[in-house]
């Protein structure tokens, strides 16, 4: 069973103080569906929302500033290239003995995203 959880989140209330760096992210939206596979417990859960909510904005939102993705990215804030960094930093975590990541899609725009499966690392 498959299950996706949208988060949105404006990145710009991270995005100052920083000098102008990366100005190509402020003031930036995004729509991150995190899709997690796995086999349902005996509630018919494969994970909890709660818990996968906690996951995703310890490990993502709470990180998504200039100074982090300069760091961590090297300026390359492509779509890509963030989605990939999402993947490396929820992937160790999202794998329980029942469920696993499955999929990212990362949207800029309304019509623009990128996506990321687990078959993109075989």
């Amino acid at each position: 069973m498959k299950v996706t959880k949208i988060f949105a989140f404006d990145s710009a209330h991270n995005l100052i103080n920083y000098n102008g760096k990366c100005e190509e992210l402020h003031g930036h939206t995004y729509k991150l569906e995190v899709t997690v596979e796995g086999k349902p417990d005996g509630e018919g859960m494969v994970i909890d929302f709660v818990k996968l909510k906690e996951i995703v904005n310890e490990k993502v939102v709470k990180k998504l500033d200039h100074k982090y993705l300069n760091e961590v990215l090297g300026f390359n804030t492509t779509c890509e290239n963030i989605l990939l960094w999402i993947w490396k930093e929820l992937e160790p975590v999202l794998k329980g003995d029942n469920y696993h990541l499955y999929k990212l899609r990362l949207w800029e725009t309304p019509t623009s995203f990128a996506e990321i499966t687990e078959k993109d690392f075989v």
